[in-house]
């Protein structure tokens, strides 16, 4: 058969981009994927909302926190806290504290003058939707941040390596994260029994202060916590969504892996399982101070981080001198005492809340202790760790050498994976 007589392949119809990173999960790497399906699910609960004629919309509980309760029943559930143990003082002899907790009241009152006053949320399996969904936002926001803010900024600021730039970007998305975390999480303490160095009436009638997580543990007040403020349900969705969406970019490699690749999946790993076990056993409040002390010693070593990419060596050594303060009291001191509190004081957790009781939020059975110290004994190693870690690089770094070791020895030919389309 000639040349000319021989039939043409039938050419093969393009597969649109955006589907294939949909389905790929590329959406993950592309800030335009990621942008268009937030887009689109908005777009779908507009039209199912005032087109569809049917009263239930299944794209709301992506978008909106679900399971509000009637006010009848907060009502009920509210008289019924007194029964559970003493009111805390919230710390009213402290200056500090006091004038803190209520800073961020002012402000929630200036924000939502006319919030109803029993206004709470449940708990239910559709959060998972309201999760997923901010997974893809997150994506959309760090490729955002760290592609078109942070690097640009580095290449202005004189950083000439493309490694340091990337790392660079990703610590100025952590910073930018992990900063405002650390806002909202006291604006959410600041209306729970959890605020910090509350002084609390002990049965010997001393007055002990000790950390809201170590008292919330010793002594669960309002147990179970399934009754929540609104922005008490957004901060901890929103955390898990958060840390669903880094543990996609540890495990799908994008980032550059450092030394401590391995123990950084197993921290990831590790706070999930305790954002979703908190939440499944009613234990909110407590996850809500543990995400405080997680998010404010981050957000000074990424600052640090920063600095030291920038060769700014005298305010590196300053700012890396402050946050081993603050990762020894919250990273250290507060989580060892926590572990040990559950060690030791679980047998002191009323006698209602020590009952395997579903229906009614009670999950707090002798076997649980081993479900609520295994996570915090591993995070506690992952600690102590790092902590290792960061007193040699405080040595080197009094020594005039600014760098972090975990960081070393790595090469520039293989770069983190980054949208090579513009969409």
């Amino acid at each position: 058969m000639s040349e000319k007589t021989r039939a043409k392949p039938v050419p093969k119809l393009k597969e649109p981009s955006f589907l294939r990173d949909v389905y790929t999960g590329r959406w993950l790497v592309s800030p335009m994927s990621a942008a268009k399906v937030a887009i689109l699910v908005i777009l779908a609960h507009i039209i199912w909302e005032y087109v569809v004629p049917v009263n239930w919309n299944p794209i709301r509980p992506f978008l909106y926190l679900s399971y509000k309760l009637p006010a009848s029943e907060v009502v009920l559930k509210e008289a019924s806290y007194k029964l559970y143990g003493p009111t805390p003082s919230y710390s009213e002899d402290d200056v500090i504290a006091r004038n803190i907790r209520h800073f961020f009241q002012g402000v929630h009152k200036t924000l939502f003058p006319n919030e109803p006053r029993f206004l709470r949320y449940g708990k239910g399996w559709l959060d998972l939707c309201f999760v997923a969904y901010f997974v893809v936002v997150f994506s959309f926001l760090r490729q955002t941040l760290t592609m078109h803010v942070f690097k640009p900024l580095a290449r202005r600021w004189g950083i000439q390596s493309d490694q340091k730039q990337t790392r660079f970007a990703e610590q100025g998305y952590a910073l930018t994260y992990w900063g405002l975390a650390s806002i909202l999480g006291l604006y959410v303490m600041s209306f729970q029994d959890s605020w910090w160095f509350s002084t609390y009436p002990t049965p010997n009638k001393q007055n002990l202060i000790i950390s809201g997580i170590v008292r919330m543990i010793n002594l669960p007040i309002e147990y179970p916590h399934w009754v929540m403020r609104p922005e008490t349900k957004l901060y901890y969705l929103l955390q898990a969504s958060y840390w669903m969406q880094q543990a996609f970019v540890m495990l799908l490699g994008l980032e550059r892996p450092r030394k401590d690749y391995y123990e950084l999946i197993a921290h990831h790993l590790v706070t999930l399982w305790l954002i979703g076990w908190s939440y499944f056993i009613n234990l909110t409040m407590i996850g809500t101070t543990v995400f405080v002390c997680m998010d404010i010693p981050d957000t000074w070593l990424a600052l640090s981080k920063m600095l030291n990419y920038l060769n700014m060596d005298t305010a590196t050594a300053i700012v890396y001198s402050a946050f081993m303060v603050v990762w020894t009291y919250f990273r250290i001191y507060l989580s060892a005492r926590t572990l040990y509190s559950v060690y030791n004081d679980y047998h002191k957790i009323p006698a209602y809340a020590r009952t395997f009781y579903p229906s009614r939020g009670h999950w707090l059975v002798w076997w649980m202790q081993c479900h609520v110290f295994a996570p915090l004994l591993l995070l506690l190693l992952l600690n102590i760790f790092w902590y290792y870690l960061m007193w040699r690089i405080f040595f080197r770094t009094m020594r005039g050498v600014y760098a972090d070791e975990r960081e070393e020895d790595e090469q520039d030919e293989q770069p983190p994976i980054q949208d090579s389309k513009k969409d």
